[in-house]
């Protein structure tokens, strides 16, 4: 199989399995993160300079970040998900005053060179089937000066406060969160995708690799989210 069908085939299965997950994925975001996923979303958009920008939130699910993003001050958002489902709900909750929802491929984003202001994404960079290919994709539709902004689940430091925190979350909030959502297989998905996803700084060097510059992260909940910001030159 060539890089390129992987990619497709694996762009359906994420498609399928987030569509599922729709009933249940608020809630069980607001468990598994014991309800900072919020207070980490805000953090983003504050970190972008979100006042009167054209954004895209790449990866948009039910809508939270780009919400975020207009009541912070964005002058329009589009939010762009590969699920229609996640985006129906998404429309159910806010609307459209001043975003517009979506579907699509985060490898072959439909939009011009250097349309947006911000480009970003909550919880999505690990689900990327080509994640060098979607940072030349968000580049290239950043505008000059256009800063990118990610949030994601990282590896947790190797201390052993760390390890702790990687078992916590393999052995322990997945699994409760698979019960009580009854989709035991998609929730046994979260911990998997990290195997083979860069460290944090690996996926600077990546970032930079794609053409940004001014690259930086920190690290949040004890370590085990990582917040990436870079800019276009």
């Amino acid at each position: 199989m060539d890089r390129r069908t992987a990619a497709q085939q694996r762009t359906r299965t994420i498609e399928e399995m987030f569509s599922r997950l729709v009933p249940h994925y608020d809630r069980m975001n607001r468990l598994m993160t014991g309800g900072r996923d919020g207070r980490w979303r805000t953090l983003a958009v504050e970190t972008s300079q979100p006042q009167d920008a054209v954004v895209l939130d790449l990866g948009a699910g039910t809508g939270d970040l780009s919400a975020e993003f207009r009541r912070q001050g964005a002058g329009h958002v589009l939010g762009f998900d590969v699920s229609a489902s996640m985006l129906a709900r998404a429309d159910e909750k806010f609307g459209r005053d001043g975003i517009d929802w979506l579907q699509g491929d985060a490898l072959h984003l439909p939009f011009p060179h250097e349309s947006f202001d911000v480009v970003a994404s909550a919880f999505v960079m690990r689900n990327l089937p080509d994640l060098a290919g979607s940072f030349e994709e968000m580049a290239r539709v950043l505008k000059p000066g256009g800063r990118l902004v990610g949030l994601d689940i990282t590896h947790p430091p190797d201390t052993p406060w760390g390890r702790v925190l990687r078992v916590g979350f393999e052995q322990g909030v997945t699994r409760v969160a698979g019960l009580l959502s009854g989709d035991r297989s998609a929730y046994r998905y979260l911990p998997n995708s990290l195997s083979g996803y860069p460290t944090a700084d690996e996926l600077s060097r990546m970032l930079e690799s794609a053409g940004l510059v001014d690259v930086s992260y920190r690290r949040l909940s004890m370590g085990a989210v990582a917040l990436h910001l870079g800019r276009k030159s």
